[in-house]
């Protein structure tokens, strides 16, 4: 009983509400792909001054477009909490950079 339980809630949080597939992850968008590029690009470049909040700010901006994307429009309850996850990590990280 339990077990089925738990297939049931496993099935209900991955499961794609399009294709009715187990989504886990997806190929990033553009969103989520410049959010990406962000992080070797700001390691690259920092302590560059303006180049470097460029970068972070870009980062911030992709993140928090994607977690918008996500929560709005995830294919299942598993990408949504992953849109709510990046959101909480785009406010926190845009607190830190306004301190």
């Amino acid at each position: 009983m339990a077990s089925k339980r738990v297939t049931t809630s496993l099935d209900w949080a991955f499961r794609s509400r399009e294709t009715h597939r187990i989504t886990i992850v997806q190929r990033p968008n553009l969103p989520l792909a410049l959010f990406l590029v962000s992080i070797p690009l700001g390691w690259a470049l920092s302590g560059h001054g303006a180049a470097a909040k460029a970068v972070d700010v870009m980062g911030s901006v992709s993140l928090g477009w994607w977690a918008i994307d996500e929560v709005l429009r995830g294919v299942n309850p598993w990408r949504r909490v992953l849109g709510v996850a990046g959101g909480v990590f785009v406010l926190s990280r845009t607190i830190a950079l306004l301190r």
